[in-house]
This record gives C-alpha cells, structure tokens and sequence, in this order.
C-alpha cells in the first residue's frame, strides 16, 4: 500500500478509496489516481449541489430561479438585462432562459419590458418582490456555502479554488465577455 492510502487511512476513508483500492488490486499495472480525482469532484459537486438545492427550497425558490435573479441582482442598477445579455452571463441557450423567464413573470418576480432606449429590444428586470427575495436569499447562500466548506480552513479554501480555477482554464472555461446590452 502507498503512501497516499496510508495517510487517508489515518483521516478516514471516503467512498473513492474503495473503489481505488479495488482497481489496484484488479489492475495493479495500472494507477487510477486520476479516476480518484475525477470521481472525487463528481461526488463533491453533488454533494454541494444537494446542500444548495436544500438551502434554496427552503428560500421558496429552485437553483434555476436563483441563478436568474442573482444574476440580474449583481448586474447592478438598474437590474435589468436583455435575453442575450442574460442567456451568455448565465452561459444557457436563449430558448432555455424564456421558458425560465416566463415561469418568473409568472411569480412575479421578474418584468419582461421594451427597452425605453432601444424599442427594438427587450429587457428583463427585477420586479421589487424579485430584488427582495433574491436580496435575502443570497446572504443565506453565503452562509451556506461557509458551512459546506467548514471542513476546509480559509487558506485550504483559498488553495482549492485557486486549484479549480487553474483546471477550469486549463479545461477551457473562460469568463464570457462583458454583458452586453444592458
């Protein structure tokens, strides 16, 4: 056994261990580390998501709903985007976010206008309901996200997302341009 499965062993075992352990015994010749680091970031982004979702419901609204209104809260004054603005922040296809916007109009939550300096476009805003309940519900996000980082101190935080940033570019993702169209 290396020196790896030795110190996990001492901290405890999570459910890729076993998996990892099984595969060096069925195919020594071969070193599934990166099937740990693979696996560990599916489980991990699950687990996340489920703590997001569960904090969400009991803000009375979906992750999808969040993201809208989040996105149109920090776009700043006067929270307002047009359909492509807000489709390429939220990096989705512009059919997916109609529906989106539909159910929000629907809830009142967000307004679907013409835009008072182009008569041409639309725009999509925060309703006063929408900027409140988004408002409220991201500094308990905030808190949230702490918790399910708990395990982590601020400096392993720190590293970790300098860890995922420096992947995620490597792996392409790059911020998308500025929102145009406000």
């Amino acid at each position: 056994m290396n020196e790896h499965h030795e110190q996990v062993r001492e901290e405890g075992e999570d459910a890729l261990d076993r998996i990892l352990q099984q595969w060096a015994e069925s195919r020594p010749d071969l070193d599934p580390w990166s099937m740990g680091m693979m696996g560990r970031l599916f489980r991990a982004t699950r687990l996340v998501e489920w703590g997001v979702v569960e904090h969400l419901d009991a803000e009375g609204m979906e992750r999808w709903e969040f993201d809208v209104l989040a996105t149109l809260r920090r776009s700043g004054p006067p929270y307002a985007l047009s359909p492509k603005a807000l489709a390429a922040t939220m990096m989705i296809k512009p059919p997916a976010l109609t529906h989106r916007v539909d159910r929000l109009v629907n809830r009142g939550l967000v307004d679907r206008e013409l835009d008072p300096t182009n008569r041409r476009r639309m725009v999509i805003s925060l309703t006063q309901e929408g900027f409140e309940l988004v408002d409220n519900a991201v500094e308990g996000h905030i808190r949230n996200g702490e918790r399910l980082f708990s395990a982590l101190d601020r400096t392993e935080q720190e590293q970790l997302s300098q860890l995922m940033r420096k992947l995620l570019l490597s792996l392409g993702d790059a911020a998308p341009p500025s929102a145009p169209g406000r």
